[in-house]
């Protein structure tokens, strides 16, 4: 059955879609950008601090349904401009440091909120 996962902690959903949706083992969790959600408004900064905001409301979302980082069996991560690939790599590495899980990285000419970065999770128990 279809759960939706929603945490206050987390970015809210600008559009019609939720922070995550789990089925059975699985958990789906939407695209996060660096948002505050205290504030609801895009961090500044550059590809570090804001790979480092992204995850870190990823992770908090994957907590929000009972998993951990570890869980995390893929990830589709899309940066705005691809010579950022290996700053962006330190930061998103240190979140995975045994077993990573799978991902692809793409180049996309813009993304919601003018961020610099953005990353799904699909995460499996």
């Amino acid at each position: 059955m279809k759960k939706i996962i929603t945490t206050s902690d987390a970015p809210q959903a600008i559009g019609p879609y939720s922070q995550a949706v789990s089925y059975g083992d699985m958990v789906f969790v939407s695209g996060q950008l660096a948002i505050d959600p205290k504030t609801g408004n895009r961090i500044d900064g550059d590809i570090e601090k804001q790979t480092k905001r992204v995850m870190e409301n990823l992770k908090t979302i994957i907590e929000a349904s009972g998993m951990t980082m570890e869980n995390v069996l893929k990830c589709t991560c899309f940066l705005k401009n691809i010579e950022d690939f290996a700053r962006f790599n330190t930061v998103y590495g240190s979140y995975f440091k045994k077993n990573p899980p799978v991902r692809e990285t793409i180049e996309v000419s813009r993304l919601p909120k003018d961020g610099l970065v953005e990353i799904s999770a699909i995460c499996g128990k």
